[in-house]
């Protein structure tokens, strides 16, 4: 696989993706740490285990040093999220839906950042698409298991898939050759669209059966 980028460009998307996606992904679960009444580090747990353990585990399997070792801004951009949910907690509860929308904006900016990340690495595509599911899915599933909530994944909304169909639109826009700047924008919208119109309109992926309704279970 030829992808042209250039190296001081992506080094920079990189950092203002993972930035951005971190401010994101720690909002939302700073903030669902605070429905559960958590105490102060108890949220800042929360928001760092979603905003970095995607990322973390992704550069493990890459072995890499994880980026956020690499600089604390990371931790900053965490306890910033948490400053805001501490200052305007009253106004909190009118932002349901924009809570949906920052855990999207995480999905789909961490999915970028994995994606980018492991070609930037040197590994086939296929594994690129792979780490960009984990680096947006897993903090997640992270921060769900602390708040002892059935993973998201797991859930009837699409989560994980959002970010395959991003991988591959990915994919496909730099095998036709289209510009970096376009292919991480359409990847970027092509995640927030799924998951946008999944949960909208209830779509999600049929479910496993181990027995039929009604059906007596055999001894």
């Amino acid at each position: 696989m030829n992808i042209q980028q250039d190296p001081e460009f992506m080094m920079t998307l990189q950092r203002v993706v993972e930035f951005v996606g971190t401010f994101a992904f720690a909002l939302s679960g700073i903030r669902l740490a605070a429905s559960k009444h958590y105490d102060w580090l108890g949220g800042f747990v929360c928001g760092v285990a979603v905003a970095i353990g995607g990322g973390t585990i992704r550069d493990v399997m890459l072995g890499v040093r994880p980026f956020w070792m690499l600089s604390p801004i990371y931790l900053i951009c965490t306890l910033m999220a948490q400053g805001v949910v501490i200052v305007f907690h009253h106004y909190l509860k009118r932002l349901d839906n924009t809570w949906f929308l920052f855990d999207t904006l995480g999905l789909a900016l961490f999915n970028i950042a994995g994606i980018q990340k492991t070609i930037d690495c040197g590994f086939p595509f296929w594994v690129a698409i792979i780490m960009g599911c984990i680096t947006g899915a897993a903090g997640g599933v992270i921060r769900d298991v602390l708040l002892n909530e059935e993973p998201v994944i797991f859930r009837k909304e699409i989560y994980a898939m959002a970010c395959i169909l991003g991988g591959l639109t990915y994919w496909a826009l730099d095998s036709m050759g289209v510009s970096l700047y376009v292919t991480t924008a359409v990847a970027f919208l092509v995640v927030c669209a799924i998951r946008l119109i999944a949960v909208r309109y209830h779509i999600s992926l049929p479910k496993l059966h181990d027995e039929e309704p009604g059906e007596p279970r055999q001894e």
